[in-house]
């Protein structure tokens, strides 16, 4: 199979590029000029360098590849984790806009599949309830996490009413594992040993994460799949006040501390507060019937 990947030399990209390459697939990732350009080469991928914001760019870039699937995993994320809500508009912006060139780009050139990478942390349900695929991601959110779930949600729908197309929507949990902020060398334990891990208001946000090389093995399942709306998460959705703890002593770090939600709220906003006392947790039952799904463990965490 022909798969064009946008996003290849992010922390989930590179390492399916590599997947799919051993596979026998003939991939091709997009990339701006740069160290992107070695890293799919060396895995024996084609490497176009496109700015995913230039409409012809991605047009000419897909008709000169010609690939049977694209798969969106464009995400623009920091190096620091405290810079994430700072981080959303841009990210937000490039979900708008490269995403509607991809889109127009693979309904001009004929491509039999779209995958689309989206949230499964950001999807609405009740409190105590998990999230199915029919849940709406949370558009009535503070801020910029509102906005971005607005332009997600748009695309989402953009992806599953392709003509012709088979449009997968796939949303992952937070992501674990090399190459993530979620590692024993990762951002997150940096900032645990460093003593800045703090847990805002109850901690009572449920978390759904997700193995990187889960990830991409739903992925890979997903080519072949039927098209449709998939969460990609593990089997343990945890409040933020009992992962953080145990992540923190699988890393040696110290307990986080705690701050009030008022004082979170001064200090992180709206935003920040929001990730740690309104998220809720998803549910995999259909990746696990349809995509023969099987997520390990959260590594960090110690079943009863």
């Amino acid at each position: 199979m022909r798969i064009l990947i946008a996003g290849a030399t992010g922390a989930i990209g590179l390492p399916m590029t590599r997947v799919l390459c051993s596979l026998g697939h003939q991939v091709a990732g997009l990339t701006r000029q740069g160290k992107g350009i070695a890293q799919l080469h060396e895995l024996g991928a084609e490497a176009l360098c496109v700015d995913a914001m230039d409409s012809h760019a991605v047009r000419e870039a897909v008709e000169k590849f010609q690939p049977d699937t694209i798969i969106d995993q464009l995400t623009l994320l920091p190096a620091n984790p405290a810079d994430i809500i700072r981080s959303i508009p841009a990210d937000t912006a490039l979900h708008k806009v490269a995403g509607h060139h991809l889109l127009e780009a693979a309904k001009a050139c004929g491509i039999s599949r779209y995958i689309l990478q989206s949230r499964g942390f950001y999807l609405d349900a009740a409190a105590g309830k998990l999230a199915s695929e029919s849940a709406a991601l949370r558009i009535q959110a503070p801020g910029v996490i509102g906005e971005s779930c607005n332009v997600l949600s748009d695309y989402e729908n953009a992806v599953r009413m392709l003509p012709g197309i088979a449009g997968v929507v796939l949303r992952y949990g937070f992501f674990y594992g090399p190459g993530t902020w979620y590692r024993p060398e990762g951002a997150i334990a940096e900032q645990a040993r460093n003593g800045e891990s703090v847990i805002f208001g109850e901690g009572n946000a449920v978390w759904s994460f997700v193995h990187i090389d889960d990830a991409i093995a739903a992925t890979i399942a997903a080519l072949g799949s039927e098209p449709g709306t998939y969460n990609i998460v593990d089997d343990n959705p945890l409040p933020v006040n009992q992962w953080l703890p145990e992540f923190n002593r699988w890393v040696g770090a110290p307990e986080p501390t705690r701050l009030s939600a008022a004082d979170a709220l001064s200090l992180a906003g709206e935003e920040g507060l929001y990730y740690h006392t309104a998220l809720t947790g998803a549910s995999n039952l259909a990746a696990k019937e349809k995509l023969g799904f099987s997520p390990r463990p959260l590594i960090w965490h110690r079943q009863p």
